[in-house]
């Protein structure tokens, strides 16, 4: 079967708005553009996929069930625009869990990139090829560790990141971007698809 190449993109700060501890879908505001920028992702031909951590469901603060129905309700107004996530991949553990079932040094939690090894094993993705879109370093560094090529967002957390600080090399930051949108339109998706072929 022929390996894929894949955008990934962290889900808060990236794709809705940062919300601390969002647990229910009536939190959910989509990040202007964000949903016009998985659209033409979408058309070009990538499969676009969320990965992200989750801690509140190990601090009890709700549970798994509520983070699926916070991902169907962005799947649904994700819809409105054209656009679609392929799958979507979320860490619920924490070292300090308060819910004893989720206390896990896991290898799923960014900055480790066990979600990304997860949805290439799965989804039949490329990682090398692909590329890992986040507002946060530990973004960056599971898209690194994982092989993939990546973009900080100055949207989210991204807003107060120092970029003078980071490891570009050792990130493989290619891009700094204003939000998703920008992030796509700088990239150019034609010259990403040659880049991806």
């Amino acid at each position: 079967m022929r390996l894929r190449p894949a955008i990934f993109l962290d889900r808060d700060g990236v794709v809705i708005e940062g919300v601390h501890y969002l647990a229910s879908p009536s939190q959910v505001r989509l990040i202007p553009g964000a949903a016009e920028a998985i659209a033409s992702l979408n058309r070009a031909g990538w499969p676009v996929v969320i990965v992200t951590n989750q801690s509140g469901v190990a601090r009890g603060l709700f549970d798994s069930e509520a983070v699926h129905a916070v991902h169907r309700h962005i799947s649904n107004l994700l819809v409105e625009h054209h656009a679609r996530i392929e799958e979507y991949y979320f860490c619920p553990h924490l070292e300090t869990a308060e819910v004893p079932e989720y206390r896990l040094d896991c290898e799923c939690r960014k900055p480790k990139p066990g979600m990304l090894h997860q949805a290439a094993a799965e989804l039949s993705l490329d990682l090398a090829k692909s590329w890992m879109i986040g507002d946060r370093e530990s973004d960056l560094q599971a898209g690194a560790a994982a092989g993939a090529r990546t973009i900080l967002v100055r949207t989210g957390f991204g807003s107060s990141t120092d970029i003078t600080a980071l490891d570009r090399a050792a990130l493989r930051l290619e891009l700094v971007a204003a939000d998703l949108a920008d992030a796509v339109h700088k990239c150019g998706l034609g010259e990403c698809s040659r880049l991806a072929a």
